[in-house]
């Protein structure tokens, strides 16, 4: 092995059940902290989406599950503004708030303690009718509507492919897609509840996000594939995270396939 057996064991072990009593008990939310904001301060420009009501065109749960594989050769074909709007509600939409001072959200995917620790950022190379750029799907804008409203930050990176390629690992496949879907973690969220056990409930968290994405994909006839190699550094400085209370943890292009698979 390339590894140390004992290492391996140490990341074994990080998999098993923690004591959550123990970490709870200590969390800031039994202190009485303040839960953490799910707003963050914008600065660009709010464009809301078309409604995705005629999205879907896979409607037989059984054959979404049969269809649904990962796709990594994209045809030139644009993704619509109603697809792109669609598969960051499934995601990350905010059905309704719970608990005093609105502590939890609910949403099409599942969290621990409905805490919610991630945000969608998307490089859009080619929807129609949208400007190519880097923009931040903001779910706080429709609370209980299927509705999606998008924040644009900038224009897309230089020497698009290049950079995108160097930022998930020299994957240039993934550059082709017309958008690029970048997960980010905001810790504390999940932390403030669980303490040092909430790590790898977020981590089983990022699972039921990647799933929902996929399966939204499939449903419209689109294809997409999880990635979770990627230069962290190259990733967290492309979005301004600080790598510490917020950072890069997956990746999701998102395009048309080239071919379907058997």
């Amino acid at each position: 092995m390339c590894t140390g057996m004992s290492t391996i064991q140490e990341k074994r072990n990080f998999m098993k059940c923690p004591p959550f009593e123990w970490s709870m008990k200590e969390s800031d939310q039994a202190k009485g902290v303040a839960h953490p904001s799910y707003e963050r301060e914008f600065t660009g420009e709010f464009i809301e989406l078309p409604t995705f009501e005629n999205a879907v065109v896979t409607t037989s749960y059984p054959d979404l599950l049969d269809e649904r594989r990962s796709e990594r050769a994209f045809t030139d074909k644009a993704m619509t503004r109603e697809q792109l709007a669609f598969l960051l509600w499934s995601a990350g939409g905010i059905q309704h708030f719970r608990g005093k001072d609105n502590i939890a959200t609910f949403r099409p995917v599942p969290s621990g303690g409905a805490r919610h620790p991630f945000e969608l950022f998307i490089t859009v190379q080619n929807v129609e009718g949208l400007e190519p750029g880097i923009y931040r799907y903001d779910p706080t804008k429709h609370v209980g509507e299927k509705k999606v409203t998008i924040e644009r930050l900038g224009s897309l990176f230089d020497d698009y492919s290049s950079k995108v390629s160097d930022m998930l690992a020299g994957q240039k496949w993934a550059a082709k897609a017309p958008i690029v879907l970048f997960i980010s973690c905001i810790p504390y969220r999940a932390e403030w509840r669980y303490n040092d056990a909430a790590q790898r409930v977020m981590l089983i968290d990022l699972g039921h996000l990647g799933q929902n994405l996929m399966l939204s994909a499939t449903a419209m006839g689109l294809g997409s594939c999880c990635i979770a190699a990627f230069d962290q550094a190259l990733c967290d400085e492309a979005f301004s995270f600080d790598s510490i209370d917020e950072y890069t943890v997956y990746a999701l292009p998102v395009g048309t396939p080239k071919k379907k698979k058997d």
